[in-house]
This record gives structure tokens, sequence and C-alpha cells, in this order.
């Protein structure tokens, strides 16, 4: 892949960014590749009616090619280009719409199979951005958009962890800050006779079954299976040092994470910990605060998701060979979290009874 200058433009406003938003359309429209903010993560984003850009995303990324893409779209009518609405996504994208949301739904013709993976489905958001939809409106076009990172890697919610993944290979970052959630969109497949949710985010069961009512349970996918959503199949999120849980009540949590510590200091590693303020400063005794990441206060889900990822990258430069992660748990907006931190650590947990 031929290195290019990777240029950041920050938007601070939107009207005042219209040459930079005529720039980027025009990029995409070109079959290159910009980056941009929506309130879940940094995407990478393609013109997703042309398989050749769709196809610089996979090799961008190091992406698996049975691994679909998302189109994010800029209003309804760009939904109704793309794909079938079914009265079940109706449903959803009135309730929820814009917002952190992918509904799954039978592609039209003009959808490349490159963009789904071969399947006759298609996922589509509208991001809740202003900096996402009119990149959009200015492309004129569907956006392909996975997270704007190395296949494998803790997502981006800033544009510079998109630049330290992303340089040299594509030409524009566009800067709109750190994002909202931090945790990718809530997939939910609108195709069948319930809907299934895919993959957790910040819309949660709870809020899904009020609108829909009873949901089909969590789909188990086997190995020779294609995925039917991003992040469904493939290892995600996870850091350069091994990654473990840590599973303990609240009140043996501090004594299991000084027993991890102090095994793994015996054993000649550097332990990191990413964890709760409140279990932060009561191991900061123990651990070196340099090695030490807090993703927010117990028990704040929305400060832990949205400080998730950064958390994660936070140990690339850190003087750690070996992390542990504290767990929350998983209901709400928690399934979501623990869905990202399970698949960050490789399914290495620590259960303490």
């Amino acid at each position: 892949m031929k290195k290019l200058r990777t240029r950041i433009e920050k938007i601070s406003n939107i009207k005042s960014a219209s040459a930079i938003f005529d720039e980027a359309g025009a990029i995409i429209r070109e079959g290159s590749l910009v980056a941009f903010p929506t309130e879940t993560v940094y995407g990478l984003g393609a013109n997703g009616l042309d398989a050749d850009a769709c196809a610089k995303i996979y090799e961008a990324k190091g992406r698996p090619s049975d691994n679909p893409l998302i189109l994010h779209v800029a209003d309804r009518a760009m939904i109704d280009r793309a794909a079938t609405v079914t009265e079940m996504a109706e449903r959803v994208l009135a309730a929820f719409a814009p917002g952190p949301v992918t509904v799954i739904l039978p592609k039209r013709d003009e959808v490349p199979p490159r963009v789904t993976g071969g399947l006759s489905t298609v996922g589509i958001r509208m991001p809740d951005s202003d900096i996402a939809r009119a990149l959009i409106r200015a492309a004129g076009v569907p956006i392909a958009a996975p997270s704007a990172n190395r296949s494998g890697r803790p997502s981006p919610t800033t544009a510079a962890a998109v630049f330290a993944d992303m340089e040299g290979k594509i030409p524009l970052i566009l800067d709109g800050g750190s994002c909202r959630f931090g945790v990718e969109s809530t997939i939910v497949d609108c195709t069948g006779e319930r809907a299934e949710i895919l993959r957790p985010g910040a819309i949660t069961r709870e809020m899904l079954a009020e609108v829909l009512g009873e949901l089909a349970p969590p789909p188990i996918l086997r190995e020779e299976e294609a995925p039917r959503a991003p992040g469904m199949k493939y290892t995600h999120y996870a850091p350069l040092a091994p990654l473990t849980l840590i599973d303990a009540p609240r009140e043996k949590l501090y004594d299991a994470f000084c027993v991890a510590v102090r095994e793994a200091a015996e054993n000649g590693k550097r332990p990191g910990v990413i964890v709760s303020r409140e279990l932060a400063e009561a191991l900061s005794a123990l651990v070196p605060s340099k090695r030490i990441a807090v993703y927010g206060d117990a028990g704040d889900l929305s400060a832990m998701a949205a400080n998730l990822y950064e958390s994660l990258r936070y140990f690339d430069d850190a003087d750690a060979d070996v992390l542990f992660a504290e767990t929350v748990e998983e209901a709400g907006l928690g399934v979501a979290i623990m869905n990202r931190l399970k698949k960050a650590a490789g399914g290495r947990i620590r259960f303490i009874d």
C-alpha cells in the first residue's frame, strides 16, 4: 500500500468548515478513505456503493474479508437507496435514529457484496453526529465505515488514536474531539420474526424490548459461519500487553487485584491495571501511577464505556507487560462494556467467589 501524507483537520464549527467537508466528500467520491468522528467511535469511511473503495478499508485495517461493513447514512432517502426497511426496523429507527444503533436489513442490488461479506443483508446506521452527517451529505453516498483502527486493536475515540493506527494509510482525518459513547453501535437484526441483537451497545436490550417486545436470545456463532455483523467472530479491541479480567464481589475486589499484581511481579512482570477511580486510589501504594488507567467512578457505566478504549490504548506507551482490568455487572450498558472487555482479554477471566 502506497504511503500517504495523513492530515488532521480540526472541526470546531460545521458552517465554517464547509471547504473541508467539500474536500472530504470529494475524497470519498473519488474512491479514497476519510476517518471521521461519530457519537460512538471514529469511523474509517469509503464510498459504500463502490466495491473498489471499500476494498481499501479492508487493506488499511488488515480486516478479514468476510467481516461485513456498516453503511452510514444522513437521511431516510439514503436508507431506502441501500436497503428494504422492514416494519420492525421502522420502529427501531423511529425510536433511536439518529443514534448509536445499526439495523440489519435486506440489501438492494446497488450495495456491492464487498460491503456485506457476500450476505444478502446490510447494516445501516444514521449517526447522531453533526460532523458525520455533514460528511455523508458532502459525499452524496452512503459511507461504509468500520472503526478507524488496525483490525483487532482497541477502537479509536479520538483523532490522535486514529492517527496512531492509520498514519500513512489515509489522506484525511476529521477531528471532532472525543466520542460521546465510546463503544460501537448496537446492531439489531430486523429481518426475522423477532429482533436479534448481534452486538450490544448503548441502546440496550431493555430499551429495544420496550419498543419491539420480546427479542430473540443472543446468537451463538459457529466457527465455520460467516459473521452477520461486525464484532461477532474475530478477536477485537486487544491492547498490546495480554489482558486478564478480574471478576470479584466488590468487597473482595481489592484483595483479588493485590494477589494478581503481586503474582505478576514475582514472575518478573510489570503489571498494569484498568480500574475504577475508587480501586485506583486503593491500589496506589502497590501499583505505580504510570501503570494505572482509570475509566470512571465505580458504577458509572457511561464514563467507563466512554473511557474504555482510551484506557486500553494507554498501555501501548506505558511500562507494563501484563494487564488486569476490573469488570462490571452485565446489565444495561454493562453488557456492551463486558462484551468489549471479554474480546480484548481473549476470554481470560479470573473469577473470585
